[in-house]
């Protein structure tokens, strides 16, 4: 191996390595943001009626249409 290829060789380790650490922090930024953007929803946020399971007009139109 040349010297001028072990060169460009260690360039282009250095450059990856950069970009890999580049794309974990910019990822850990996203994921940070998100969290702290979207509250977990808990009984304070959600009233009671609304959890589970329910019926709704669309999901009975469903029902209807879906029969064989």
């Amino acid at each position: 191996m040349t010297r001028q290829s072990k060169t460009h060789t260690e360039e282009r380790r250095t450059f990856l390595k950069k970009l890999a650490a580049a794309g974990g922090a910019t990822a850990a930024v996203a994921i940070s943001g998100q969290a702290a953007a979207s509250p977990e929803p808990g009984p304070a946020s959600e009233p009671a009626k609304n959890r589970g399971y329910h019926e709704t007009p669309h999901i009975r139109h469903y029902y209807r249409t879906a029969k064989l």
